[in-house]
C-alpha cells in the first residue's frame, strides 16, 4: 500500500492488516450502540445555558420546590444546578464550548440560575463570575433571548424587550414579514414569545434575589438595546416601529389583538401535536421552543393539571440525563440523524440488506418516513409521490432537507427494494425544495432576504434559513446515487451555487458542523460523485487548502472560533471527526494514494480505543466501546456564533467511514 502522492512525498502507509482490525474494531462499537429496535442515538451535549434557562424557567413558572412530572422533586433542580457549576471555567465564565471566549448571555444566566437555587453571591465561583460580568460591560449586554427570561423575573423592563405583536399572525403571505418568511426554528420560538411580551408575565423576586449587582448602567438595563448589526437607516425604521407597538401596547393593541392571540396559541397547539400523522414530540421538538410553550400558556391563565401542559412537561424533562451527581440536558434528540449516518458507514464497511443491523435500520428508517405536508409546504408546488424525514422521533411539521438527503442514500445503499423506493421517494421532495439561487435549505424552499436580519430580536443568528453549501453538497451526493449527473439540470444549478460559495482559499463554510473542514467535505464530495472532475480548478483549489492545514501527525482540526475569526480556519485541535471528513474529501479529489490522505487514515488507525484504552477513564471519560475514538470538542453546529453541538457519535461513525472508504477504495 506504500505509495507516493502527486506531491513526491514519501508515503508513510497503513498495513492492510492494521486498517482491517480498525475497521472490524470501529464496526463491532457500532453494533454495540445500536438499540434493540434497530436505531442509533448519540448524546447530543449543548452549552450551560440548557441548565440555566432551565432552571430560570422553573422559577418564571413558581414550580421551583414543586414535584415534577416524575414525582422528582427540588433534588433534581438541585442536579441541574450541579450539572450548571461543573461548566463553569476558572476564571468564573461560562462559554459556548469548553475554549470559547465568554459568552456574556450564558455568564449573566448562569449567575442568575445559581443564585435563585441558593450559592452565595460571595462564594468564590459567584464572585469570579460577577467579576467577569462587570469586566465584559454589566449584564445590560446580554442578548435578546436571555433578556425575555430576565424581564419575566422582574429584573428587566419590558421596554427592553423587542416588541414581537401577536398581529404578525394575520399578516398577508406576500408580506416580508409574514411568519412563513423566517426560519423554522426562528418561527417555533417567537410565535410563543408573541404572547408572552403581549401578556408580559413577570414574577417579583425579593431584591436579595435579584441581579442588581450585575448591572452598570440602569437606563440601558431598562431600555431597547442595539444587539443587531443594522444599517442606520434600518436600526432606526425598527427602532421606531418597537416604540410604535410599545405605546400601541399601553391601550391594549389593535383591535385585532384577542384575535391574534387565539391565532398564536392555535398555532403553537397544532405543531406541539402528538396525534396521527402530524406527530410532534413538543414544540418543534427542540429545546427552546419547549420551553416558552410552557411560559406562553402559563401567561394565558393554563393550569399546569391541563394534558397538553402535562405532556409538555414531560417532553422536555425527557432530554435530562443522569450524570449520577449531576444531570445534564439535551437540547432535543438525533435519532434519525444518527440512523441515517450509521446505516451509511455500515454499508460504506460492505454491508447489505440481509444483515441483521443493516434491516433492523431499514425498518426503523422506513417507520419514520414522513408524508405529513408541515410548513414547509406553503411554498412547494403540489407534490405526488413525495416523502422525507426529520431530525428528531417525531417532528411532523418539519422535516428537514440534510436528514432526508442522508437517509435516502443511506437506505438505497442497502440494496432493500423498499429501502430503495422510499428513497426515490425521498429523492422527489428534494427536488421540489430546490431553491431559485440553486442551493438547498434545510428546513423550507426559500430566499435570502437581508431586511429580516435587522429585526431587532435577530442576534440568534438565525433569522433565516437560506441555501447553505454544505446541505446543497449532501443533496448532490444524495442524487447521484439515485443516477442523476452532472447532465441534470439541478445539480447543474446545485453545482454552479456551490462554486459561488467558495472563499478566496478555496474552502467553503459549514453552516452545520465545524467548520471550514465540514463545509468543503460536504461542498466537494456532492459534485464530484455527479461527474465534477477532479481536476477541476476549483476543486484542485479545495484540496490545497486542505493538505495546508494538516497537523504534522497527520490529523485535522478546527475551533468553532473561525465563524468568529476567519483567519483561523483549519485551526484546532485533532479530533477523529474532522480528520475522517478530511480524508473523505481528500480521497474523493485526490484518491487513495495521496500521502495526506494516508496520514489521515494512520492518525485514525493509531488514535482508535483499544480495550485497555476504553477501560482507562483518563483515556476514554465518556465511557466509549473500544473501536471508538476519544473526542472532547464540539464539531457541531446550531446557530454559528451563538449555540454549538457535540454528537457524541460523530467520534464513532465519521471515522469507521473514513477507514472504510480507504480500505474499500485501494484494495
Amino acid at each position: 500500500m506504500a505509495s507516493t502522492s502527486a506531491q513526491g512525498k514519501p508515503s508513510t502507509g497503513v498495513s492492510p492488516r492494521k486498517l482491517s482490525t480498525a475497521l472490524n474494531a470501529g464496526m463491532r462499537a457500532l453494533g454495540q450502540v445500536q438499540r434493540t429496535d434497530g436505531h442509533w442515538c448519540g448524546l447530543l451535549q449543548g452549552d450551560s445555558i440548557l441548565e440555566s434557562e432551565y432552571l430560570l424557567m422553573k422559577f418564571i413558572l413558581g414550580q421551583e420546590d414543586a414535584d415534577s412530572m416524575d414525582g422528582s422533586g427540588r433534588e433534581t433542580l438541585d442536579r441541574i444546578a450541579a450539572g450548571l457549576r461543573l461548566q463553569q471555567r476558572p476564571d468564573g465564565t461560562w462559554g459556548q464550548y469548553p475554549d470559547a471566549d465568554m459568552d456574556l448571555s450564558a455568564t449573566v444566566k448562569g449567575y442568575f440560575a445559581l443564585k435563585l437555587m441558593g450559592d452565595d453571591p460571595d462564594a468564590p465561583h459567584m464572585a469570579a463570575a460577577r467579576g467577569a460580568v462587570l469586566s465584559a460591560g454589566g449584564a445590560e449586554g446580554v442578548n435578546t433571548f436571555s433578556n425575555f427570561y430576565l424581564a419575566c423575573l422582574g429584573q428587566v423592563s419590558w421596554d427592553a424587550i423587542p416588541a414581537i405583536p401577536p398581529e404578525i399572525m394575520l399578516l398577508p403571505r406576500w408580506s416580508t414579514f409574514h411568519i412563513s418568511k423566517v426560519s423554522a426554528w426562528t418561527r417555533t420560538m417567537i410565535v410563543p414569545l408573541a404572547i408572552v411580551t403581549t401578556l408580559r408575565p413577570t414574577r417579583s423576586l425579593p431584591q436579595a434575589s435579584g441581579i442588581d449587582e450585575l448591572y452598570v448602567n440602569e437606563h440601558a438595563r431598562n431600555t431597547l438595546g442595539q444587539t443587531v448589526d443594522a444599517p442606520p437607516g434600518w436600526a432606526a425604521f425598527f427602532g421606531f416601529a418597537d416604540r410604535c407597538m410599545k405605546t400601541l401596547h399601553r391601550f391594549g393593541g389593535t383591535p385585532f389583538r384577542k384575535a391574534s392571540l387565539d391565532r398564536c396559541r392555535e398555532w403553537m397547539l397544532d405543531r406541539a401535536s402528538q396525534d396521527g400523522s402530524a406527530a410532534t414530540i413538543g414544540l418543534g421538538a427542540i429545546f427552546p421552543p419547549m420551553v416558552y410553550l410552557q411560559i406562553a400558556l402559563h401567561a394565558m391563565g393554563w393550569s399546569r393539571d391541563h394534558p397538553v401542559l402535562k405532556r409538555a412537561e414531560h417532553d422536555l424533562d425527557d432530554f435530562m440525563v443522569d450524570k449520577g451527581d449531576h444531570i445534564m440536558i439535551q437540547p432535543c434528540f438525533s435519532p434519525v440523524w444518527d440512523t441515517g449516518y450509521a446505516l451509511y458507514t455500515l454499508g460504506a464497511c460492505g454491508l447489505r440488506a440481509g444483515d441483521e443491523s443493516v434491516d433492523a435500520a431499514v425498518d426503523w428508517l422506513l417507520a419514520k418516513e414522513c408524508t405529513f405536508r408541515g410548513d414547509w409546504a406553503s411554498t412547494v408546488r403540489t407534490l405526488g409521490n413525495a416523502s422525507s424525514w426529520y431530525f428528531e422521533y417525531e417532528n411532523a411539521w418539519y422535516p428537514d432537507v440534510d436528514d432526508t438527503a442522508q437517509v435516502a442514500m443511506a437506505l438505497q445503499q442497502t440494496g432493500d427494494d423498499r429501502a430503495i423506493a422510499a428513497g426515490e421517494r425521498g429523492v422527489q421532495w428534494l427536488l421540489a425544495m430546490q431553491n431559485e439561487d440553486g442551493g438547498w435549505a434545510a428546513f423550507d424552499r426559500t430566499r435570502h432576504r437581508q431586511v429580516l436580519e435587522y429585526v431587532p430580536f435577530a442576534d440568534h443568528n438565525a433569522m433565516q434559513d437560506p441555501s447553505c453549501p454544505d446541505i446543497t453538497g449532501r443533496v448532490l451526493e444524495c442524487l447521484s446515487r439515485f443516477g442523476y449527473s452532472i447532465d441534470d439540470l439541478p445539480v447543474q444549478r446545485g453545482v454552479a451555487y456551490i462554486q459561488s460559495q467558495q472563499t478566496a482559499d478555496g474552502a467553503f463554510i459549514g453552516r452545520w458542523g465545524v467548520n471550514y473542514i465540514y463545509g468543503t467535505w460536504q461542498s466537494l464530495v456532492g459534485p464530484l460523485k455527479c461527474g465534477v472532475h477532479p481536476e477541476a480548478p476549483w476543486v484542485q483549489e479545495a484540496g490545497r487548502w486542505l493538505h495546508s492545514i494538516q497537523h504534522p501527525d497527520g490529523s485535522f482540526g478546527e475551533s468553532a472560533h473561525s465563524y468568529i475569526d476567519p483567519a483561523t480556519k483549519g485551526i484546532g485541535r485533532s479530533t477523529a471527526s474532522q480528520t475522517a471528513w478530511a480524508a473523505m474529501t481528500l480521497m474523493a479529489i485526490f484518491g487513495t494514494s495521496d500521502t495526506h490522505v494516508e496520514r489521515a487514515i494512520k492518525w485514525l488507525v493509531d488514535t482508535q480505543l483499544s480495550k485497555a484504552h476504553a477501560a482507562d477513564p483518563a483515556k476514554n471519560p465518556d465511557g466509549d466501546p473500544a473501536g471508538s475514538w476519544c473526542e472532547e470538542e464540539y464539531t457541531g453546529t446550531g446557530f454559528p456564533r451563538v449555540f454549538y453541538l457535540r454528537y457524541h457519535l460523530y467520534r464513532l461513525y465519521f471515522p469507521v467511514m473514513a477507514i472504510a472508504t480507504f480500505k474499500h477504495s485501494s484494495c
